[in-house]
């Protein structure tokens, strides 16, 4: 008799404490008792191609999903389970959506300021026909990251999270002609950093360098 007490309270709480699902739509398979914003997103999916017909979308997976989901199935002659896998999110043309690791993005950022190696420095330069330092680093951040940052940089200095060792794609900070950042460049590993030089142009420099190692101030990770 108790069994059959803690059973029933067990499936009560089922009733009243649905599953929750926390990938992101067509990364994980969604079913009856349910609930997430990606099972929001199926409806909608759903709602578009004419099988949801529910007034309204809600995050919850329950009957009219269930068989929303049976009648696609049924009409692309999938197994018709009502349960929204693999198989069903390729026929209702949803894609993975494949998230670049920090360490991709970062190596985005290096491969990006490579390619602009050789152009010559310009005062207030923010594009290939010249870079000044911070014009460079706004250049290759939006090609690379489509970040927006500041125009200077001491403005590009009050971004991002400071690191205590440099790694490929941080910026890395000097003090040059005055007092806190007033030059920075783009670490591209092997302490070396590439950077606009007043001198050089788009050039890769050491950070052991007996000009610049006195001067560093330190690195971000933008």
């Amino acid at each position: 008799m108790k069994k059959l007490v803690a059973a029933a309270a067990l499936v009560g709480m089922m009733a009243f404490n649905p599953i929750v699902g926390k990938a992101a739509l067509g990364d994980h398979t969604l079913k009856q008792g349910m609930t997430s914003k990606d099972v929001q997103q199926l409806q909608t999916v759903l709602k578009k191609k004419g099988y949801f017909t529910y007034k309204k979308t809600t995050t919850y997976y329950g009957t009219y999903t269930k068989s929303a989901v049976k009648k696609f199935q049924k009409a692309k002659r999938l197994k018709a389970d009502g349960i929204a896998g693999t198989s069903t999110f390729k026929a209702l043309g949803v894609k993975k959506v494949v998230k670049k690791s920090s360490s991709s993005s970062s190596a985005s950022v290096v491969t990006v300021a490579k390619r602009y190696r050789g152009v010559p420095y310009r005062w207030g330069g923010t594009t290939p026909k010249g870079f000044d330092c911070s014009g460079y680093i706004n250049y290759v951040f939006e090609k690379a990251k489509r970040v927006d940052l500041p125009r200077t940089v001491s403005g590009i200095y009050l971004k991002g999270t400071r690191v205590s060792k440099p790694k490929a794609g941080d910026v890395v900070f000097f003090h040059t002609y005055k007092s806190g950042a007033s030059h920075a460049g783009i670490y591209i590993g092997n302490n070396e950093f590439i950077h606009s030089s007043s001198s050089k142009g788009v050039s890769i420099a050491s950070m052991k360098n007996p000009y610049w190692a006195p001067k560093y101030l330190g690195a971000k990770k933008i």
